[in-house]
């Protein structure tokens, strides 16, 4: 039986969009087994990051790419269109995808690594927009979340780089990174194509100081002024 909070959610959606989330639920649920957890690119010198922010009825998907191990940013790219599917909780990339991945083809050359400001295997079917942006595309990727989404954990040491498992039931699903000593961790988990351990290091060596990696960082700021521009 459906919770309460998941049948007001449902009853507040357009009709139509009902059937659209039963669709997207089984779409996760059958590409979840395509996930690779293996590293696919060593050593890795290029990590983008990807984010969507929003403005009135106007959405804008950034990447920028920077280059390791001196984090200088290499390439960037936009995309932004009118008018977006409503945020439904466990659905992210149902939102986001279609922007997401014309973001990443106006690249000149794809990057090694994508952090996907959101959820990969930390996830409630195990497939959240980090997974499905690298199943689409190919691409490894890294779900770097501000927020829980799902699971338990022991709060990290209090020092940079202090890394705590996140546990769903007795399955761990990703790991909970201080990036910055005395700030709120972030939660990072596999995408496709990587181990969580290289995740992990991949987050820790886009940090300068920030909560959040610099690629996201920039990333977030880049679709903030495109929003702007496009206003």
């Amino acid at each position: 039986m459906a919770s309460s909070c998941t049948t007001r959610r449902r009853a507040c959606l357009p009709s139509g969009k009902e059937d659209l989330l039963d669709r997207a639920r089984d779409l996760q649920r059958r590409l979840e087994h395509r996930v690779i957890e293996s590293d696919a690119v060593q050593p890795i010198q290029r990590v983008a990051g990807i984010d969507v922010a929003y403005r009135g009825a106007w959405a804008c998907a950034a990447v920028a790419v920077f280059g390791l191990p001196h984090l200088q940013e290499v390439a960037s790219a936009v995309a932004v269109k009118r008018g977006v599917f409503d945020y439904v909780p466990g659905f992210f990339a149902l939102r986001e995808l279609p922007l997401m991945t014309r973001a990443l083809r106006r690249l000149a050359h794809p990057p090694d690594v994508v952090l996907v400001d959101g959820h990969g295997r930390a996830h409630p079917r195990r497939f959240g927009a980090a997974c499905h942006l690298g199943v689409v595309t190919g691409l490894a990727t890294v779900g770097c979340a501000k927020t829980r989404l799902i699971g338990v954990y022991r709060e990290p040491g209090p020092e940079a780089g202090c890394v705590a498992p996140l546990f769903d039931g007795t399955q761990r699903v990703g790991a909970v990174v201080r990036t910055r000593q005395g700030v709120r961790p972030v939660f990072v988990s596999i995408g496709h194509r990587i181990t969580l351990d290289t995740a992990v290091a991949c987050v820790l060596a886009c940090c300068r100081g920030c909560r959040l990696p610099e690629p996201l960082r920039r990333a977030h700021q880049l679709a903030r002024l495109a929003l702007a521009s496009a206003g």
